[in-house]
C-alpha cells in the first residue's frame, strides 16, 4: 500500500464581484470530478480592500495573482446581454495583454449564460436549506433545467424561489435577506452534475478537460523556480 500524500493543487476564481463567491463550491466538484487524485485548495480573489482603482480586466487579473497565486486561474463574467464569446474573446485579450509569460497560470473562462444564478436553480432541497427552511412543504415552481439558460433574470428568480421557501408571512418577510440566501444555495449542493445538460457549463468542463496537462507543467515549473530561488528566470511562451 503506498503512503503517497496527494499532490496540492491551487486555484483562483477572479469574479464579476462578491456574490459570485458562490461559484466556489461548483469549481472544487468540478476539480474533484476529474481530479480526484489530488487535493485541491481553492482561493477566491476578493479585490475588496486590494486598493485597486481600475476596473479594467487586464489589471484585475495581475492584481488577482500577485494576490493569490495558483495552478489555475478560473475567470468568471456574466454574459448577460454580450454573449458568451464576446465574454470568452475579453478574457483572452485580457490574458494575452498581461499574462503572456510562462509563470502564469492556464486559464478556464466562467461565462454562464446571462448569469451565474442560473446554475442554482435546479436544487429543491438546497434552496430551502439556504432560506433556513429545509422542511418545508410549500411548492416551489422550478424552472426546468433545459430553459434556465433562456430565463431574461437568472437572478430575480432565485430571490423570488428563495422567498417563497423561507415560509415566513408577508410582514416578517420584508427582513428575509434574499441576497445572502442566494450566496449560500451552491453550499448545499452536492452534485453539479445536472449542470452538464448546460451549454455554458459543458464548455467551461471541456475547456478545464483541456488545461489539465497544463496545469500540472505550471505546478512543476512554479515549484523548480521556487527550488532556484528564481535564479532562472521563466520567460517562455505561457
Amino acid at each position: 500500500m503506498s503512503n503517497r500524500q496527494p499532490m496540492t493543487r491551487r486555484f483562483t476564481l477572479l469574479a464579476d464581484g462578491p456574490g459570485d463567491e458562490a461559484l466556489m463550491p461548483v469549481l472544487e466538484w468540478l476539480w474533484r470530478e476529474h481530479r480526484p487524485d489530488e487535493l485541491c485548495v481553492g482561493q477566491f480573489a476578493d479585490l475588496e480592500l486590494s486598493n485597486l482603482k481600475s476596473r479594467a480586466l487586464e489589471d484585475r487579473l495581475i492584481k488577482a495573482l500577485d494576490i493569490y497565486p495558483c495552478d489555475l486561474l478560473f475567470v468568471h463574467r456574466d454574459a448577460e446581454k454580450e454573449g458568451a464569446e464576446k465574454r470568452m474573446r475579453e478574457i483572452q485579450t485580457a490574458m494575452a495583454a498581461k499574462l503572456a509569460v510562462e509563470s502564469s497560470p492556464p486559464v478556464v473562462c466562467v461565462v454562464p449564460v446571462r448569469m451565474s444564478e442560473a446554475w442554482m436553480l435546479f436544487d429543491e432541497k438546497a434552496i430551502r436549506k439556504a432560506a433556513a427552511n429545509p422542511n418545508g412543504t410549500m411548492r416551489l415552481n422550478l424552472p426546468h433545467l433545459s430553459k434556465v439558460e433562456q430565463m431574461p433574470d437568472p437572478k430575480a428568480k432565485l430571490r423570488e424561489l428563495l422567498q417563497e421557501a423561507c415560509g415566513l408571512p408577508a410582514q416578517r418577510l420584508r427582513g428575509f435577506n434574499a441576497a445572502r440566501a442566494a450566496r449560500l444555495v451552491t453550499e448545499f449542493i452536492e452534485d453539479f452534475s445536472p449542470l452538464r445538460k448546460l451549454s455554458a457549463f459543458a464548455r467551461m468542463e471541456a475547456q478545464f478537460e483541456r488545461v489539465k496537462l497544463e496545469v500540472s507543467n505550471h505546478t512543476t515549473r512554479t515549484a523548480a523556480c521556487a527550488s532556484m530561488a528564481c535564479q532562472t528566470p521563466c520567460t517562455t511562451r505561457m
